[in-house]
């Protein structure tokens, strides 16, 4: 089992920024990647960002990008999301997700299905 906890979320105003965290724990020894994805009301869960846990790799999806920074701190099995210059349109639930064993490649990472846990997420509400 792998345990994850996301923190963070708040009120912003628009222009304003948030740093997310995401604590990993249990057989986090597994852990082969971590990502946020991020789900508005009324709206399917879509994914935000994503990275190998070796560091050697990450992604954003186009509407963040510039944006939104992904990074970890490994020793401390920890994923941060720093969300920058937040627009009304970012609103949403913030969800931690972490591959486990098996490595992922390309598109994968873009993908929900291919996540094997998840944290209950954290509430993102970005105001005008």
């Amino acid at each position: 089992q792998v345990q994850l906890v996301e923190s963070g979320g708040d009120l912003v105003q628009a222009g304003g920024s948030l740093r997310l965290a995401c604590v990993a724990s249990g057989r986090t020894f597994s852990v082969y990647a971590m990502g946020w994805f991020r789900q508005a009301p009324g709206e399917d869960r879509e994914f935000v960002a994503a990275m190998n846990w070796n560091g050697v790799g990450t992604i954003y999806a186009d509407s963040v990008k510039g944006r939104f920074t992904i990074s970890r701190d490994k020793a401390k099995n920890t994923m941060y999301l720093q969300m920058n210059n937040l627009k009304p349109e970012d609103t949403a639930v913030y969800y931690c997700a972490a591959r486990v064993s098996k490595p992922m490649y390309g598109r994968s990472y873009y993908s929900e299905r291919e996540y094997d846990y998840w944290g209950q997420g954290t509430q993102v509400t970005v105001s005008s």
